[in-house]
C-alpha cells in the first residue's frame, strides 16, 4: 500500500532518530512559543479563519512589543488591537513599516500572505453614526488586512432614514453586512428587513444616560424583529471581522 503524507512524515522522523514525543514538543514549541509571560499562538492561522491578534489593552507596552516581535518574526504578520497612543508609538518605532490606526487602536505590520478566493464576495461595513467608528474601523482594518473587499457606509442612522435609501442599492451588492449602532440600535433591524444576506450586528457604547455603555443597544439587537441577525458583544469590531471571514471563507 502506498504511504500517505502522514505515514511518510512519520517514517522520515523515525529514520532521523526523532521520536514522536520529541517531534510533538518541537511542533508545539514552534507553533506556541513560551515567552514566560505569554504563549504566542503563531499557528492559529493554519486552522482558524483569523490568525492570532494581540490584545494590547491592560498589557504593558514592553510586553505588547515582545509578543508582536515574536509573532511577526514567525508568521510575517502581526495585528494588535486596542493599542493606546503610547503603545502605538512604541510599536511604530520598532516597526516603521507598520501602521497605527488611531481611531480604532489597531496596529498592523507585515501582510497576509494567503491568496483569497476571487469569488468569495465582499463585505459592507455600516455605521449608524460617526461616534460608532471606533468599532467599525476595527472591523474594517482587520478585514482589509485579511484581503477582504469591503465597502464603508458610515453615518446612515435611522434618525435620518433617507440616508439609508441613498446607499441601499450599493449595500445590497455586498455578500455580508456588518452594522454598528449605539443608542436604541434600530439600524440592524431596518437593514435586516431590506437586505437578504448575512447581517452581523455590533452594539456600540455610544449614547446618553440610559444607553448604559452599550447595554441598551445590545438588548435591542438581541430583541430584533428581523430574524437571523447575528449579534456580537459591545464594541467588538474584531469579532465582527472574524464572523465575516467565517461567512466568506468558512465553506470552500
Amino acid at each position: 500500500m502506498k504511504s500517505n503524507g502522514i505515514e511518510a512524515l512519520l517514517a522520515a522522523l523515525r529514520n532521523s532518530g526523532v521520536t514522536p514525543d520529541e517531534a510533538l514538543k518541537l511542533l508545539n514549541h514552534h507553533l506556541t512559543p513560551d515567552l514566560g509571560f505569554a504563549r504566542v499562538d503563531t499557528g492559529r492561522g493554519a486552522i482558524a479563519s483569523l490568525p492570532e491578534v494581540i490584545l494590547a489593552q491592560d498589557k504593558s507596552a514592553e510586553d505588547v512589543l515582545k509578543i508582536t516581535e515574536n509573532l511577526f518574526n514567525r508568521t510575517g504578520l502581526a495585528m494588535v488591537s486596542r493599542a493606546d497612543e503610547n503603545q502605538g508609538n512604541i510599536l511604530l518605532e520598532a516597526f516603521p513599516q507598520g501602521r497605527y490606526y488611531e481611531r480604532s487602536g489597531m496596529f498592523i505590520t507585515g501582510k497576509f500572505n494567503k491568496s483569497p478566493n476571487p469569488d468569495e464576495g465582499s463585505a459592507a461595513i455600516v455605521s449608524a453614526g460617526t461616534s460608532d467608528l471606533h468599532a467599525a474601523e476595527e472591523a474594517s482594518v482587520v478585514l482589509e488586512t485579511m484581503k477582504v473587499e469591503i465597502h464603508r457606509f458610515y453615518d446612515i442612522g435611522v434618525a435620518g432614514i433617507h440616508r439609508l435609501s441613498e446607499i441601499l442599492p450599493d449595500l445590497k451588492k455586498s455578500s455580508a453586512c456588518v452594522v454598528f449602532a449605539g443608542m436604541d440600535a434600530a439600524l440592524p433591524t431596518v437593514i435586516g428587513g431590506l437586505y437578504r444576506g448575512p447581517v452581523v450586528a455590533v452594539p456600540t457604547s455610544t449614547g446618553y444616560g440610559t444607553a448604559f455603555g452599550g447595554v441598551t443597544a445590545l438588548l435591542s439587537m438581541l430583541n430584533s424583529c428581523s430574524p437571523g441577525i447575528c449579534v456580537l458583544n459591545i464594541d467588538n469590531g474584531l469579532g465582527a471581522a472574524a464572523a465575516v471571514l467565517r461567512i466568506l471563507r468558512g465553506i470552500r
